[in-house]
This record gives C-alpha cells, structure tokens and sequence, in this order.
C-alpha cells in the first residue's frame, strides 16, 4: 500500500485520525534476530505526524543498540532504524509546517525552532527534542504510537521508540520537530542518508571542523560516517585526505570519495599516529574518529598537529569509559571535540543542501554510499552484511 499524499491509501480508506495496521521489524530482545510483526501505529498526537515510510537504511548504531551493548540504554520490545525518507500521511493538532503528502526526512536530533538551543547559533541541540538514546517514548503525551499483540499472552503490549524515528516500520510516527520537508522531486531513495550518515560525516568536517583548502586530514574508520567525511573534506578542497582502517578492501570505495592515502592499521609496524605525522611533517590539521574505539580515538588525537590540531569525535563509545588523553596533553594545542549530526540544524539547513543537490550546485557522492538494495522483508541480511562490513548502506524499499 502506498500513501497518495492526502492521508488515503491507495485502496480509497481514509486513514486520518484511525490506528494503521503495517508491518515492522520488532527487536524483541538484545542479539536477537529482528522480527517481523503486525503492528498497530496510533494516530499522531499533538505537534507529531505520521509517515509512511519509502525507503530505510540500516547504521552501525542500529546494530549497537539491536545488540544491547549498552545496559542501561536496552528496551524492549522496540521498532529501531534512525535513516529513511517517506510521505507525510497525516499531522497532529498544532503542526503547521507539514502537510499531508509532504516529502520528508526523519531526524534523530530534532529541532523545534523555538528553545533557547534553537535560537543560539552556538549548537544544534535542541531542548525538548535533542537525540537521547535513553528516551523510548513520544514527547507530548510520555506514551508510545505502536503497540502489538504478545504472542505468549495474547496481550496488546507497548512497542517503545528509538531515537525519536523508529524507521523499521512501514508507517511511523515522528515529533514534527524530527521531520525535515524536502524537495518534492528530490529521490527518496537517495534522501534517506540524509537522516544520519551523510549529514553527520559531511557536516563535522563543514561544520565542525571547518575544514579549509589546502589543509591535511585523517579519518578513522571508513564505513559510511568515516567516508562522509572524506566526501565533505573534498568538496572543500583538502590537499591530503589519510584514510585508516583494518579492512583493506574499504579502500577502494575510500577513492571514489576523495581518500589519498591509506594505512592498514593491522600492518603497521609502528603507531599509526606516528606514521601519519611522518606523512604529514608532524601531523593534519584534522582528524575524525568514527570507530567509538577509545585506542583508536587516542591515535586519532595523537596523529593532529601540535599547535592547531583539532580531533572530531564521532564515535559511539560504551559506557563507562572515558577519553583516553590526560588534561596536560591538551596543553600542547591539541584539541578534541564531539559532534552530532554533523552540527548541522537539521530542519533549517537539510532543505537548503537538498536544494543545492538538485539545482546542480552541490555533487555529493549519494550514489556511492549505496552498496546493496533490498527489500524491507529482508532486513536481518542487510543487518549481516553491515555487521560483517560488506556494506556500506543497504537501502530497504517498503
């Protein structure tokens, strides 16, 4: 069934304002396989809508939390999946920047437009609908939208949030601050990276960093944040774009999006902090982490220029640990950051750079971050393929 852009479904029944019925990929339990389910999707409530999703794609962080990796952060049952793109099938009271049929994105770093974080041109937080992994439900009524049917009791259970999208699902219900309107003619198929991948990498090294041309950078870890990154380094002209990961055949892919030279971290003989100041006649001006592996964030740290050196975090790390640098080393000029979302406001600015897109003024790489194209119902293959690193995005179509 597809939305027609005013709230009906193809067969002609109204769905405004009535529970839908579709199918989701439920995570029941951690490192548990996904299951598919039908779940009932309640109406939007206030200031949210209800989409009907397209296309979604599957991130490292979907596999962090499938696989409960951290404690505190499990519950279940719940639809995970952060990346999409889909059609605006109806909106809650108060919404009145989004219309049925509209196109648009899902954002897990929301922005309401209102909040003193909002008005400040310092952050891309925003108070009441900042990313939170620990929040499973909706804002404005504390409650969930899908619920299904247990099988052992027979019982209609709650199935909880995820990073305020849960795109595994054919339909699903955002915050209206999460839904980010796009060019009615831009491809969704394409779009969906939009939601994380792509802004984040390409926005922390426009953003973030401000990476400048002419200047040196390392990435660490080259799956899709990691190659985003290298991709936002190139269009701004970076003379030398130093590409480190274990998996040699990562390589390749790391050309065709601006990486100059590669280090295996597995065969080096020696740090790979040192090799790369050897390179670089002392260090790059930037470096990213995206691993969320607390060795490789100190490499990533110590391979940056004494003096100016700047660190992009960008990693999910485990709790409890902590950063693996002692305060004196920040005293040689080195300095480290985290990001999220590439610092970009996603409702204020995602619009423009789809725009760009479009008109020919921007040529971000969509295409060659795309590996692999699925079918929804083959979501626990694309999560294999991404876990045993043959995939750099799996884009799913409903």
């Amino acid at each position: 069934m597809a939305s027609n852009g005013n709230g009906s479904l193809a067969n002609g029944a109204c769905t405004q304002g009535k529970p839908i019925k579709c199918k989701a990929a439920v995570a029941w339990g951690p490192g548990e396989p996904l299951v598919m389910e039908e779940v009932e999707l309640a109406p939007p409530g206030r200031l949210e809508v209800r989409v009907k999703l397209l296309f979604t794609s599957i991130c490292h962080t979907d596999l962090s939390f499938l696989k409960g990796e951290n404690e505190l952060q499990r519950k279940f049952p719940r639809v995970l999946g952060h990346e999409a793109a889909g059609v605006v099938e109806s909106v809650g009271e108060g919404v009145e920047d989004l219309a049925p049929g509209d196109h648009v994105v899902p954002i897990f770093n929301g922005e309401c437009g209102s909040c003193a974080y909002c008005d400040s041109g310092k952050t891309n937080l925003c108070g009441p609908y900042r990313v939170d992994p620990f929040k499973t439900t909706m804002t404005s009524d504390g409650g969930t939208r899908f619920s299904v049917v247990d099988r052992s009791s027979g019982d209609r259970r709650p199935v909880y949030h995820f990073l305020n999208t849960s795109t595994f699902a054919e339909y699903t219900v955002l915050d209206a601050a999460c839904a980010v309107k796009v060019h009615p003619e831009a491809p969704l198929e394409k779009m969906c990276l939009l939601s994380c991948g792509i802004s984040t990498g390409v926005g922390a090294a426009w953003n973030t960093a401000n990476v400048f041309a002419g200047s040196t950078v390392a990435v660490f870890g080259l799956g899709a944040v990691g190659l985003a990154v290298a991709e936002g380094a190139r269009l701004r002209g970076a003379a030398r774009i130093i590409g480190v990961d274990i998996n040699t055949e990562k390589f390749t892919k790391g050309k065709e999006m601006g990486i100059t030279d590669f280090i295996d971290s597995k065969a080096s003989d020696k740090p790979v902090h040192e090799v790369i100041r050897e390179m670089t006649d002392g260090g790059v001006d930037y470096s990213f982490e995206c691993t969320g592996i607390n060795g490789v964030l100190r490499e990533s740290f110590l391979s940056t220029h004494d003096g100016w050196g700047l660190t992009v975090v960008l990693g999910i790390h485990a709790t409890p640990k902590m950063l693996p640098l002692h305060p004196m080393e920040l005293f040689d000029g080195r300095r480290i950051t985290g990001c999220v979302f590439g610092d970009m406001k996603g409702k204020s600015q995602l619009p423009g750079i789809v725009d760009k897109c479009m008109n020919g003024e921007l040529k971000l790489n969509f295409d060659g971050f795309i590996t692999h194209r699925m079918p929804f119902s083959d979501i626990n293959e694309a999560i294999r393929l991404l876990e045993e690193g043959k995939s750099l995005r799996c884009v799913l179509h409903f």
